[in-house]
């Protein structure tokens, strides 16, 4: 019974990790599922036993890209004890991810899109906002926060953030858009303070 799971979960992560490859590339529409399970060398059938479809297998994609993004930004604001030091270099490394061709195709432009825009958003809660969302919390108890209505900030920072990344995303100069970005984010959060 024992290497049957570990058999199943050594196909999934392995489905996921072709997956990834071809919807960065690709995109959605134009990734196969036929070339992904050649790829993975496996067959249809075990990629529709474990997603169920070509839509299932994205949606278990973009969750990792998720966790990743995630791991990469507790990891990046954890370089600091000073909580709007925190907020800024999560802030930071959430839109610096964002951008990177690995993971932009996948989270930005065809989540929402493929999973459509509610299902895209609720990942995005779990994941993402709730981390901003529990910083900013933390920050408000301890009173480096004016008392503003979380929820309100939250999505409205996680918009910018977003809406930022699809921005530097088509820049010309990308590390030039990231700080301006990083920049006028500070000067927004610097009026909460």
């Amino acid at each position: 019974m024992k290497r049957s799971k570990d058999d199943a979960y050594e196909t999934i992560v392995t489905l996921v990790s072709v997956a990834r490859k071809h919807f960065t590339e690709y995109g959605y529409a134009q990734s196969s599922l036929e070339e992904i399970a050649a790829e993975a060398k496996l067959t249809r059938g075990a990629l529709y036993h474990h997603f169920g479809s070509k839509k299932g297998l994205f949606q278990a994609v973009l969750e990792s890209v998720q966790a990743e993004i995630g791991q990469h930004v507790e990891a990046e604001a954890s370089k600091s004890d000073d909580v709007w030091e925190q907020l800024i270099l999560g802030c930071r490394a959430f839109v610096s991810a964002a951008v990177e061709p690995q993971i932009r195709q996948i989270l930005l432009i065809d989540g929402p899109a493929v999973l459509g825009w509610e299902a895209w958003r609720r990942m995005d809660e779990e994941n993402s906002m709730r981390h901003l969302r529990e910083q900013l919390e933390l920050m408000q108890r301890q009173e480096y926060l004016k008392p503003v209505p979380l929820d309100a900030v939250t999505h409205f920072l996680s918009g910018a953030l977003n809406e930022s990344a699809l921005w530097i995303a088509q820049s010309q100069d990308v590390g030039q858009s990231l700080e301006e970005t990083m920049s006028v984010i500070t000067l927004f959060l610097k009026g909460f303070n």
